[in-house]
């Protein structure tokens, strides 16, 4: 499965305030997308290409049918999308309140369906095998998804592409110091580490960016990635540290940017660019969708970001 990226984690229908700075105080209207980072990451890995497999779960709603649905559109291999029959698919509401940071409210009702998955609910040959195993920091919080989560880090035991996503979001946490708990033992299975600069803090105590690469390369990954915001982005590795800038855009919404940066990530890795290479495109990926209004449906193919690579580079000159 030399290009197969399986994704674990939450799933949602999101709804996208339409009104820049308008917050859930005001009056609203709403634009509905899929939702979920580990689930974005696999509509941008499958749009650019590559097998995604998304293991997740939704409700025995239509809601959930909704969403099977769209991740069917986009090639998403939904296989391994199971419905709780008695679970209500999660629904996040979001205002753009500012654009950049948008504030997020969460319905999950107890026991939402992405967080009961059980460990053999996917072939173990699926978990050994693929090029690229992507999971979420919040898979890591909650229910039988939190104990299989582990089972399948410890599987993979730091082999090529085991990535930990430190996604971080409070609201799912008892608290940071129970989430960093969770996210070390999970980063001592990956080789690979995605974060910004709270969530580093999060999981090591540490908010300086070389100091947070310096870590994570002492405790044994080989690919250290700190999201710096308007900073961009810097990739650790043993033998270089390169700093990508941000590129030159108008920004329309936060949400979703990371998960095209994962994505594209993930389709660098495995056709072995160079770490240069891959920041940039996955840099520009989280760009693009930034311009957009919604995430899992403004994914971009290869063509459609190599195009917007050229007119930043044009812009640049």
């Amino acid at each position: 499965m030399k290009n197969t990226v399986v994704t674990v984690g939450r799933v949602s229908v999101d709804l996208y305030g339409l009104e820049a700075g308008a917050s859930f105080a005001n009056e609203q209207t709403f634009s509905k997308s899929v939702g979920g980072s580990p689930s974005n990451v696999a509509v941008a890995a499958a749009k650019l290409g590559n097998h995604a497999v998304l293991l997740t779960k939704v409700g025995s709603d239509a809601l959930g049918k909704y969403i099977v649905n769209k991740l069917d559109s986009w090639n998403v291999d939904t296989k391994y999308v199971a419905s709780e029959p008695s679970g209500l698919t999660p629904v996040v509401l979001a205002a753009l309140d500012p654009p950049e940071d948008p504030k997020l409210i969460f319905h999950r009702q107890p026991n939402a369906p992405d967080t009961t998955i059980k460990v053999d609910s996917i072939p173990t040959s699926v978990i050994d095998d693929c090029a690229v195993f992507w999971m979420s920091g919040c898979a890591l919080s909650q229910g039988a998804t939190a104990v299989s989560s582990m089972n399948w880090l410890e599987r993979r035991a730091r082999k090529t592409h085991t990535i930990i996503d430190l996604d971080y979001r409070p609201s799912f946490w008892p608290s940071m110091q129970a989430a960093g708990i969770a996210a070390r033992a999970a980063i001592a299975h990956c080789s690979v580490v995605v974060g910004n600069r709270t969530e580093c803090e999060m999981a090591i105590g540490l908010t300086d960016p070389d100091k947070i690469a310096d870590k994570f390369l002492a405790d044994g990954v080989t690919l250290a990635i700190v999201k710096l915001g308007a900073e961009g982005v810097m990739l650790a590795t043993s033998s270089q540290r390169i700093r990508i800038a941000p590129c030159k855009i108008k920004l329309v919404c936060g949400l979703g940017s990371g998960d095209a940066f994962g994505g594209a990530l993930a389709h660098g890795l495995i056709n072995n660019w160079s770490t240069q290479e891959i920041g940039e495109f996955a840099n520009a990926a989280g760009a693009y969708v930034a311009t957009k209004l919604t995430c899992a449906d403004a994914m971009p193919t290869e063509e459609v970001l190599r195009s917007f690579m050229s007119e930043q580079t044009a812009i640049t000159k």
